[in-house]
């Protein structure tokens, strides 16, 4: 079953829709340049709205490794979920100071990049996206080079996830920008690609 990941939360509306929707996770993104950005104090209390049932991943880009321990410590997050150019080193210093999962995200520019990533350290969630939250896609035609579990994500809607899910079974879905309505999340995008997902899992 493809698990969905709703990524980009920003207001307490975001939380009180996941709450009802009940995805299998959802994500803050503390990378500064993003528009979605929020701080600590942000997230902090976004998360004491969310339900416990629902983990929260924690979205960084070559973010200081205090920092991210100190967010998994505060319960602020249960996972980490890494966008920059983090390396081997960096990874293997993080997991000497936390046992939280990791999601490491890689971009697809051609073909050849689905291989590439197979190399990668197998205690880490592939992320497969073309872009950094701006809404773009990759030719979902080489996912079938991918022979690794994996989350989906770039330019996925309401209207192609269920081909996504229906054509290449990827482990995970993660979206953001496309549950948004000029830059904010939207009650009835996150409703109708939530719907739409499960029910693909159902026929599956």
């Amino acid at each position: 079953m493809t698990k969905i990941k709703l990524c980009g939360m920003m207001q307490m509306k975001d939380i009180e829709a996941a709450n009802r929707l009940r995805p299998d996770l959802i994500g803050f993104v503390f990378a500064r340049k993003s528009r979605r950005y929020v701080t600590d104090v942000a997230a902090s209390e976004l998360r004491a709205a969310l339900s416990d049932q629902i983990p929260a991943a924690g979205v960084f880009v070559n973010e200081e490794i205090d920092h991210v321990v100190h967010l998994l410590n505060q319960g602020v997050i249960d996972l980490v979920q890494l966008h920059g150019d983090e390396d081997e080193a960096y990874m293997k210093e993080l997991r000497h100071l936390t046992d939280a999962p990791f999601i490491k995200a890689f971009r697809i520019r051609e073909r050849e990049d689905i291989a590439k990533v197979r190399a990668f350290d197998d205690n880490t969630t592939i992320l497969l996206d073309a872009g950094s939250g701006d809404g773009m896609t990759f030719r979902w035609e080489w996912l079938k080079d991918a022979d690794y579990d994996y989350f989906l994500a770039g330019g996925l809607t309401s209207e192609n996830v269920a081909a996504a899910v229906r054509n290449h079974h990827p482990y995970g879905v993660d979206v953001s920008s496309g549950i948004e309505t000029n830059g904010q999340k939207d009650v009835r995008k996150m409703e109708d690609f939530v719907i739409t997902v499960r029910k693909e899992n159902d026929n599956a």
